[in-house]
């Protein structure tokens, strides 16, 4: 069976309910503006077995002041001496969330990564710029992670349109597609390690902390 196959009539029934949500929330609620999002302040610290937390410093905003960007928080962490930096970004109305554009956008970076998959976690992806191995990937509200904009639109389509996420949709509580992200980008030294190495020892790390925080994920 098709790829195709597969998600046209799950694409058809979002069609269908769209319709409905749309009509309804018309019907009821003429003048509801699209939901606000709540602020969001991410926490000073979070916890990493076998990492014990450094000082961090501040991230940068980038000079265009993205739109999309509504709070940002760098962590540092340290090892036997390896450091590791985590910088996480909440993002919301993303027209579109592939991560490597948002990668060339709010970093210095413009080599290419490579994509994985992680069972039960999502996708990701890694890669090397200036002797520091990277992996970055967008932890979603629902379903798994993702690092194209392909797969959090899929995500979106078959996991928002929810039968009880229908009140809060309507009472304009909640958006209808969501359109949130949490960007994490994290980077260890290479040192005297090859690129694989080191991102044996990301996709370590990568684990715990998509696990920390997918059910952490702010409240819209």
């Amino acid at each position: 069976m098709t790829a195709w196959k597969q998600v046209r009539i799950p694409l058809l029934a979002l069609t269908f309910v769209t319709g409905l949500l749309f009509v309804g929330k018309v019907t009821l609620q003429p003048n509801l503006e699209n939901p606000k999002i709540k602020a969001f302040v991410f926490p000073e610290e979070v916890p990493l077995a076998q990492w014990q937390p450094s000082l961090t410093d501040p991230l940068k905003t980038p000079t265009l002041d993205p739109p999309e960007l509504l709070s940002q928080k760098h962590y540092r962490y340290i090892d036997n001496n390896l450091s590791l930096d985590i910088e996480m970004r909440y993002l919301h109305n993303l027209s579109n969330a592939d991560i490597s554009l948002l990668i060339q956008r709010y970093t210095s970076i413009k080599s290419s990564a490579i994509m994985r998959q992680q069972e039960g976690i999502g996708y990701y992806g890694l890669g090397v710029n200036q002797q520091q191995a990277y992996l970055s990937a967008c932890i979603n509200p629902r379903g798994g992670s993702t690092f194209t904009h392909s797969q959090f639109r899929n995500n979106r389509y078959l996991k928002d349109v929810r039968f009880g996420r229908i009140l809060p949709v309507l009472q304009g509580q909640e958006a209808l597609i969501d359109k949130r992200c949490l960007w994490v980008f994290m980077s260890i030294p290479l040192r005297d390690s090859s690129p694989e190495a080191a991102y044996q020892i990301l996709e370590k790390i990568w684990i715990p902390w998509y696990n920390w925080w997918q059910p952490r994920f702010p409240k819209p």
